[in-house]
């Protein structure tokens, strides 16, 4: 099993779930399955199944991180992503038990990290052996991106292993796991929204198309020879397109869904996807891109037709889960482990509306969230916060209830030590149970996260009662 910076994905999984009994059998059932399945997306979706040849022996994909496609030419190899750092030695040996051709190109589908920092073992070895440097293909905007992440280096290590492993997230800190300061830069650069590129190689033609989904950089490949497509992030496989990340900056749904519907012109037998397993036969091809391109397409022009009828945020999320239609639910490729349906309602509102999203000038410039918990306390007897987020999560309202309980804990002016322990407590233990319950991994590890920092909490309270 491939490692990630030293930690297995079982490692990994085992620290994100809380060993925490959920509140009633029920509850703790619904949560066990729910582990299950998120357990498997995710290993899928980390490259943890067998490297395979395909297509008359001509392609194989590696599964890593960010998984890897070879094409096999008469001249040499042709290399669609090549993976992170971390785990670049691994993805190494399996590309050389496939072939010992020099590796003559290498594209980069977009410039994120899972995707092109495993480079070091394949310059190594063409610097040994004398042999030409390969070409390397990217979008114009993905130099940009490696200059955004030299800006803020360390804010994204702070961030990713929030969003990644929250129980090891502080001993992380912002200690860099993966830089931009070194890289493999692009040798030919694709210019434009509509651009394209052609090359040949050996007895096959290699065609790349931009087209903006997770990304502004993002590229894919097409073997008509083969009849394979290698889609990069703009498929993951069996998960939701990751557009609408909360971590992350703004993606692009119904472009997303434009490039699926190019892809589909393509008829092809496989598709090698950014993550998870090989998409083979034309049926399974064409069902992993119809489905996305239609909820992509769906969920971007609800919320547009809801904002032309004056509508906020609020009003357009809510109305936006309770039409989700049954096919998008349980779909075999629209698993909500990475990406999810939620989360594209934010994308695409995002995409055309500015940060005032509420109408309310209230929000426009709003006071501290402390001084407006300070002011509810003084007018509120503090304890009937705790009673009543109790009542509230015994109704099985426990949004509520966290709301409620976070006056109290973000308030400077309780009096009771003893009521601030009784709500960080049940906070704890809300959200203990609301990471059980959640299939989505993002989701999840924001409520681990925040059930960590509530034990802390707790913990220096009664280190200060005693």
């Amino acid at each position: 099993m491939l490692k990630l910076y030293g930690y297995s994905l079982t490692f990994i999984l085992i620290l994100n779930f809380p060993n925490k009994k959920c509140k009633n059998i029920k509850s703790n059932l619904i949560g066990l399955m729910k582990m299950k399945k998120l357990e498997e997306d995710m290993s899928n979706w980390n490259g943890n199944f067998p490297p395979k040849t395909f297509a008359d022996g001509v392609c194989h994909l590696i599964g890593s991180l960010g998984n890897v496609g070879i094409v096999d030419t008469d001249e040499g190899l042709v290399i669609f992503d090549i993976g992170t750092k971390g785990q670049e030695r691994p993805i190494y040996r399996e590309l050389r038990k496939f072939s010992k051709k020099p590796v003559k190109y290498i594209i980069y589908s977009h410039g994120h990290f899972d995707h092109c920092f495993g480079y070091a073992p394949i310059i190594k070895e063409i610097k040994r052996k004398g042999w030409d440097m390969p070409e390397v293909i990217a979008h114009e905007n993905l130099p940009r991106r490696f200059e955004k992440y030299r800006m803020l280096d360390k804010y994204h290590s702070w961030l990713n292993s929030r969003q990644s492993a929250p129980q090891i997230a502080d001993q992380v800190g912002d200690r860099l796991i993966v830089s931009a300061h070194e890289t493999l830069d692009p040798t030919i650069l694709l210019r434009g929204n509509e651009s394209s590129y052609e090359f040949k190689l050996g007895q096959y033609t290699f065609e790349i198309y931009h087209d903006k989904g997770e990304t502004d950089d993002s590229l894919w490949m097409w073997l008509p020879e083969k009849k394979v497509l290698f889609s990069g992030e703009l498929v993951s496989n069996p998960t939701f397109p990751n557009a609408g990340n909360p971590n992350k900056v703004q993606r692009y749904p119904k472009q997303w869904a434009i490039a699926m519907e190019k892809m589909l012109e393509k008829k092809a037998d496989y598709l090698l996807p950014g993550h998870g397993q090989l998409v083979e036969g034309k049926d399974d091809v064409r069902e992993i891109l119809s489905i996305r391109a239609e909820v992509m397409h769906f969920i971007h022009d609800e919320v547009v037709k809801r904002m032309n009828e004056g509508k906020y945020f609020e009003q357009i999320y809510h109305e936006l889960l309770e039409i989700r239609p049954e096919k998008f639910k349980n779909h075999k490729f629209l698993s909500d482990s990475y990406g999810c349906y939620r989360f594209v309602i934010h994308c695409a509102y995002r995409l055309y509306h500015g940060w005032y999203n509420t109408g309310n000038p209230t929000d426009l410039f709003p006071a501290k969230s402390l001084d407006i918990a300070n002011e509810f306390i003084t007018l509120i007897d503090e304890s009937e916060f705790v009673n009543r987020a109790k009542k509230l999560y015994d109704g099985g309202k426990i949004q509520l209830a966290l709301h409620l309980l976070d006056v109290l804990i973000k308030s400077s002016k309780v009096k009771s030590e003893d009521t601030l322990l009784n709500a960080c407590i049940l906070k704890e233990n809300i959200l203990s149970q609301m990471a059980d319950e959640e299939i989505n991994y993002m989701a999840r590890n924001a409520y681990i996260y925040g059930t960590i920092q509530m034990r802390k909490k707790i913990e220096q309270i009664k280190a200060k009662s005693n």
